[in-house]
């Protein structure tokens, strides 16, 4: 293989000059808002709901969390109390 055969090209096969950061930069915010132009947003009732499931969700877990807590810790102070 010589010089000639070695292609110096990256991998996705676009000969595209190099950026600075700022093209970077500027690309990758970019890409950001045609991702964002994608998402389907809830509506105004949707969001309602949905916080109002997670803020349950989270009680409901967290009631859990401590009744456990104070068990271990009764059962922890009998054994070495």
């Amino acid at each position: 293989m010589t010089d000639t055969d070695v292609s110096h090209e990256p991998s996705g096969g676009s000969a595209r000059p190099h950026k600075g950061p700022f093209g970077r930069l500027a690309l990758f915010i970019r890409q950001i808002i045609v991702e964002l132009r994608k998402v389907i947003w809830p509506t105004r009732k949707e969001l309602i709901a949905y916080t109002i499931v997670v803020i349950i969700f989270v009680s409901i877990i967290s009631s859990i969390i401590a009744g456990y807590d104070y068990v271990f810790t009764r059962v922890v102070l009998f054994v070495f109390g």
